[in-house]
């Protein structure tokens, strides 16, 4: 279920010739980094939406394709393929295993600063819900590669699960099925070899920029100009694919056609973000294979921030909307320095040995995925 050879392209080799290194497209370690940027943005620039209408509408607009984005990018890197005992074990060292210890580091944290905690494993905190959403996306994804029309079947469970109430945040499982529909079309897109074939990574024209651009500045504008619609909507809500339709005031029976418009608007604006990111490689495009240091840290970086109140009426908004960016990227930035790795790649990459009846399943040598499927060298 992990990626073999993820980032990484090259011709195939004949039975006579000698074998030639594959080398990696940074595409996709560029598109990875760009992802968990706006992550960290949306996270960022919450605080700043109930006193900012433009900063309102940036948080939507980034909410509307950038988890949807990131779900693409991870479901483009795994495999659907009966899993090897090591790929089983993967799913245990790099998601349960982390999941358990970031759970009992918010825990701790929440009684140290809140002085109360209410440990409950089955409720993931803050950004935890994507990574157990990651292994559920793998752990069905074999199943769903056996029917007929794989992508319309996630989409009828992601509509579907939205009339009903009792599908709730436990284990993060509405959101998880909510979002099933966008890590299935990465591996869609993947299965059928779309990007090669189609060399959507080899023509960009000048064109399908302008169009990428005008696309997501006429939804920046839709969401601004529209806001009071939007936000007597609670259209918020709607983008976290989480709530039910009922609790989010869509009793009515097409209330699932929300979900599905909202869900061709993310397919484009995502569409839009892939051709605007840079095919080459630059200083940060290798930042990209550790997006999972920056997923699993961040949010103990903003927590203070969120929690004393001091990005609440800033002004004016020109100034500290652009300043929250910028430092937005820094924080990315930083949290997938090697310092910060070295010191918290226990915590985020563990490997259990103790875990495991053959230990050799939870070994550090070679080289290695992270749920998103980056691949890089193991030290």
């Amino acid at each position: 279920m992990n990626s073999a050879g993820a980032d990484i392209a090259g011709p195939p080799t004949g039975a006579g010739s000698a074998a030639k290194p594959r080398r990696r497209v940074p595409f996709w370690d560029n598109a990875r980094y760009l992802c968990i940027v706006l992550v960290v943005l949306g996270h960022a620039i919450q605080r700043l939406i109930y006193d900012s209408d433009i900063a309102f509408a940036f948080y939507l607009t980034l909410y509307a394709f950038h988890m949807p984005a990131f779900a693409i990018i991870s479901g483009y890197f795994s495999k659907s393929g009966s899993p090897t005992k090591t790929q089983m074990a993967r799913v245990i060292t790099d998601i349960l295993v982390p999941y358990v210890i970031f759970e009992l580091l918010w825990t701790l944290t929440k009684w140290l600063v809140e002085g109360q905690a209410n440990p409950n494993i089955t409720q993931p905190s803050w950004t935890l819900w994507f990574l157990l959403a990651l292994g559920i996306f793998r752990l069905v994804l074999p199943y769903l590669a056996l029917l007929r029309w794989p992508l319309a079947w996630t989409v009828l469970i992601s509509l579907g699960v939205g009339y009903l109430p009792n599908v709730d945040s436990t284990f993060s499982l509405s959101r998880t099925l909510g979002l099933l529909p966008f890590f299935a079309l990465g591996w869609w897109l993947r299965e059928h070899d779309i990007v090669r074939r189609f060399r959507l990574l080899d023509l960009r024209p000048w064109w399908v920029r302008a169009v990428a651009i005008g696309v997501i500045a006429a939804t920046g504008w839709a969401a601004w100009n529209w806001l009071p619609v939007w936000q007597a909507a609670d259209l918020r809500h709607w983008l976290f694919y989480e709530d039910s339709y009922a609790d989010l005031g869509g009793e009515q029976w097409w209330a699932g056609g929300v979900r599905l418009a909202l869900m061709v608007l993310a397919v484009v604006l995502s569409t839009a973000f892939f051709a605007l990111i840079p095919r080459g490689t630059h200083w940060w495009t290798k930042f990209g294979q550790y997006t999972m240091y920056v997923f699993l840290l961040h949010s103990f970086v903003l927590y203070p921030f969120r929690e004393t109140g001091v990005l609440r009426d800033l002004e004016p908004t020109w100034l500290w909307l652009p300043l929250v960016t910028v430092l937005s990227v820094l924080v990315a930035l930083a949290l997938a320095t090697a310092p910060v790795r070295r010191v918290f790649r226990p915590l985020v990459e563990p490997r259990p040995k103790w875990l495991f009846a053959d230990p050799a399943l939870a070994s550090r040598e070679g080289s290695r995925n992270d749920p998103t499927g980056a691949r890089r060298p193991r030290r």
